[in-house]
């Protein structure tokens, strides 16, 4: 099979331009995060079958594959043109290609979010404790609420003692429940970095009358201070937003210029098939599953900022997000477009018919391919996880180098 190619500096140029591309790495994971261009997504080869029709919904989007000379690419094509897809090509020289031309690789899954987490701290200074400053507080029963960002099953796997599970897009929903007193301190904490940083932000950008600090390098930097994790828990936030929550919400979607739809726009943006539509549904998994918008694939709204190369691979794409309550919808929105994603929130649709059905669960690939985060699990080397925190302390400076983000911070 020959198969088109495109250089490096084509790819540079579709990015800077912000043209429709799905630039994959047909590697394993595991070997996809030692290093791969910014905007790269994985899909391992052995997984188009179950995975391109979900994460690449237009047949004839623009879909560049490469490797790091495993040769692996001419079969990934012909997979992708069984499924239909009509304009498939190959990166000319592949990894190898990108690095000779002199471009930025980055390590790590999720890399952008996380590299964005880390703009957003930098250029808005987030507020954040140490895990020995936050461990005295709750040594001395301080008025604090912690609440976990992570998925609910990261947080049942371990957690800061006392915390609450509030994920990343529900906290404005929650906050007022989770902390009603506004002289009560809210701490904010995931497994590293880029969820607590934006969950903190996320409060603060929407007014919360509390103050709001994130846990320093979440339970990575808890753990490093040889302080205990708890094991187990199953402690829900509970539905309460703060006063002026939902309104301070909807204004900051509208400063990151997020805008509303209706109906008959959403019609318009279905109808374009030249263009990539991505359909979120960003309430949790319960509420999606009693019954949802047609079209609308479940994804929490925090678990979408922090894997946007999963959820959506092709950059430049558009993004309709949903939402009964519309917080967690335009919170979410805030982000993806400060994240240079064209991002819109459908409003209303829930008195129509819906379909009732769980939310779609890609399986998930074989564990010996996975790439072992250093946060994952609880026995992970000392040596692995400060490794990993100063790779992430390093990603603005990497950012600045490649060029291509488009982020913004308001």
């Amino acid at each position: 099979m020959k198969l088109p190619t495109v250089t490096p500096a084509d790819i540079r140029r579709a990015l800077l331009l912000r043209e429709e591309i799905a630039l994959l790495d047909l590697r394993y994971e595991a070997a996809f995060a030692t290093g791969h261009p910014l905007f790269a997504a994985n899909m391992a080869a052995n997984r188009i079958a179950i995975e391109a029709e979900v994460r690449l919904p237009r047949k004839d989007v623009p879909v560049v594959l490469y490797d790091d000379g495993e040769g692996l690419v001419v079969a990934g094509a012909e997979h992708f043109a069984t499924l239909g897809y009509s304009n498939v090509r190959a990166l000319d020289g592949g990894l190898k290609a990108w690095r000779a031309a002199g471009y930025e690789v980055f390590e790590d899954v999720n890399s952008y979010s996380k590299a964005f987490g880390e703009m957003v701290e930098a250029r808005r200074h987030t507020p954040s404790l140490s895990a020995d400053e936050v461990a005295k507080l709750i040594a001395d029963k301080a008025n604090i609420a912690i609440l976990d960002v992570r998925r609910f099953d990261e947080y049942a796997t371990m957690n800061i003692p006392g915390s609450v599970s509030v994920p990343g897009a529900e906290l404005v929903l929650r906050a007022g429940q989770a902390a009603p007193d506004p002289d009560t301190t809210i701490i904010v904490n995931c497994a590293g970095r880029t969820r607590s940083i934006v969950g903190t932000q996320s409060l603060i950008n929407a007014g919360v009358p509390n103050k709001v600090r994130a846990l320093r390098n979440g339970t990575i930097g808890w753990t490093l201070a040889r302080h205990a994790l708890d094991h187990g828990a199953e402690r829900r936030g509970a539905i309460g937003p703060f006063e002026g929550g939902p309104a301070n919400a909807r204004d900051v979607a509208y400063r990151a210029g997020v805008r509303h739809i209706g109906a008959n726009e959403m019609s318009a943006l279905v109808a374009q098939t030249d263009r990539t539509l991505y359909r979120f549904d960003v309430r949790d998994a319960e509420e999606h599953a009693a019954g949802h918008l047609p079209g609308f694939r479940h994804y929490p709204g925090g678990q979408l900022v922090q894997e946007t190369d999963m959820a959506a691979p092709v950059r430049g794409a558009r993004i309709v997000l949903t939402d009964d309550k519309s917080v967690r919808a335009d919170m979410t929105a805030s982000w993806l477009a400060q994240m240079g994603w064209e991002v819109y929130v459908l409003e209303g649709g829930y008195d129509a018919a819906r379909e009732v059905s769980p939310p779609l669960v890609l399986p998930k690939p074989d564990p010996a391919h996975r790439y072992r985060r250093p946060y994952e699990g609880t026995n992970v080397d000392d040596r692995a996880m400060q490794a990993y925190l100063d790779w992430e302390y390093g990603l603005v400076d990497q950012l600045r180098r490649d060029g291509t983000h488009g982020f913004y911070v308001i």
